[in-house]
């Protein structure tokens, strides 16, 4: 097991429950110690990133863009970002060039740096039409790059479904037609926030593509698992209730070690009590429950390190629920966050 890994939890406000009191921001668990630290306290995060080349760097998405430390998350400090109060809701990093990191945005916006973070551009909106009317603008909530066509890369959209560009972010293509087609079907209607019964489709939480079946994108989503194999023209079921009693999917990564095994992360909704984490060893055909933990939460994200493949976190939204295991799910460790915290959005880790 690779030594001295840190753990990070981005934390912001409550679904639904908005009178109640709790820390937000960002914390840091050291690898030798047991003791969480709060190093970014004044602002919402909703995701985290260590840089997988380099584990010193660390940036956090705020409600008020990005948040960036070179110590391991000791210290936080503002990037040079170019639109104030921008929520930051996911990071890529280029597979071609480990200094150039993309950041997701809410509303609608997709954010460059050339410079491992420390200053940001706005790309070209996407331009992407609004398929549903939700209580919030619409989240980029998760990037993937295709392996071997880097230009080429999928986002998650919540609530718009998915959206593709070919020429690293420079214009940007509508994938949604047919997840719309499939809200259609009875079991897949679902409609809680919005005006549109395609809302549970559409309702876009993470995305992630191995390089053991290039072609094919995964998407989480409220409804389940789907895969394209088609850039985003169609979209199958995954079937994930063949596998697992709860389907909503909140979460879904590629091992970085293995292109074969892919995580994921399922519960019963947005907000539940229950939930449990997936693992799949041959490319997402099919899968099994990895964790042994009983979470009190929706499972909201699964920590992977970038280079040992034994060090896997899971972050559940309520009551800071942090669980880890290194030594490849075998064995657990409850780690929770000093309480009282708001929701827990995101774990990261290395």
């Amino acid at each position: 097991m690779t030594a001295q890994s840190n753990i990070y939890a981005s934390v912001a406000g409550y679904v639904g429950r908005p009178d109640e009191k709790g820390s937000v921001g960002v914390f840091r668990r050291g690898g030798a110690d047991d003791k969480w630290n709060h190093v970014l306290t004044h602002l919402e995060s909703h995701t985290v990133l260590v840089h997988p080349v380099d584990p010193a760097l660390v940036l956090a998405g705020t409600v008020d863009g990005v948040w960036r430390s070179t110590d391991r998350g000791t210290t936080f400090r503002p990037t040079r970002f170019p639109d104030e109060g921008k929520q930051i809701w996911s990071f890529l990093v280029d597979s071609r060039d480990a200094k150039r990191i993309y950041a997701g945005a809410s509303p609608l916006d997709v954010y460059q740096s050339e410079d491992w973070g420390e200053s940001w551009r706005r790309l070209t909106n996407p331009g992407i039409k609004d398929r549903a009317t939700a209580p919030f603008p619409v989240r980029v909530m998760r990037m993937a790059q295709h392996p071997a066509r880097p230009d080429e890369i999928y986002a998650a959209l919540e609530v718009n479904g998915v959206m593709r560009t070919t020429d690293s972010g420079e214009s940007w293509e509508d994938c949604s037609a047919d997840l719309i087609r499939l809200s259609e079907l009875p079991h897949l209607k679902s409609k809680i926030i919005s005006d549109t019964f395609a809302e549970g489709m559409l309702d876009g939480h993470a995305i992630a593509i191995s390089a053991t079946d290039p072609d094919a994108v995964v998407l989480a989503c409220r409804m389940g698992l789907f895969r394209s194999a088609d850039h985003g023209r169609t979209w199958q079921d995954m079937e994930m209730k063949k596998f697992s009693p709860v389907t909503y999917g909140r979460d879904v990564k590629v091992a970085p070690q293995d292109p074969k095994t892919i995580y994921c992360a399922l519960s019963v909704a947005a907000a539940s009590k229950n939930g449990g984490v997936y693992r799949s060893q041959d490319a997402g055909k099919t899968w099994k429950r990895f964790d042994k933990v009983e979470v009190h939460g929706t499972i909201m994200s699964v920590g992977l390190h970038a280079s040992d493949p034994d060090q896997v976190y899971i972050g559940a939204r309520y009551q800071g629920e942090i669980f880890g295991s290194q030594d490849g799910g075998e064995s657990w460790t409850a780690m929770p966050l000093p309480g009282p915290v708001k929701d827990v959005y995101c774990v990261a880790c290395g």
